[in-house]
């Protein structure tokens, strides 16, 4: 019973300090718009990526209008991201736990 308790301590230990800030993901949201870089720390780098290549196929072409489309759709993107923050923090922690979960 006393080595289940310090097992589940020793997990919740770890999930706390492995976990993402939720306050890093928004500054990082907020300093570099559009960019993808709060999706990248969060740990879902290919969304960040296609992210940052909407936005700069979008930049590229927003001298012949047609990049405003890649532009609009980042940047509703990084609108709803505003609010799917804590949410990605939440599952980071869930997968850490899981993993940590596994090993033990």
């Amino acid at each position: 019973m006393a080595r289940d308790d310090a097992r589940a301590l020793y997990i919740e230990q770890r999930v706390a300090n492995e976990k993402k800030s939720a306050l890093l993901g928004y500054v990082l949201w907020f300093m570099l718009p559009m960019l993808g870089v709060h999706r990248m720390y969060m740990g879902r780098v290919f969304s960040g990526v296609v992210m940052l290549a909407l936005t700069g196929i979008g930049t590229l072409l927003s001298p012949i209008l047609i990049g405003f489309i890649p532009l609009g759709l980042a940047g509703l993107w990084w609108l709803i991201d505003a609010l799917l923050i804590p949410g990605m923090v939440s599952q980071d922690m869930a997968e850490t736990r899981w993993r940590l979960m596994q090993e033990a």
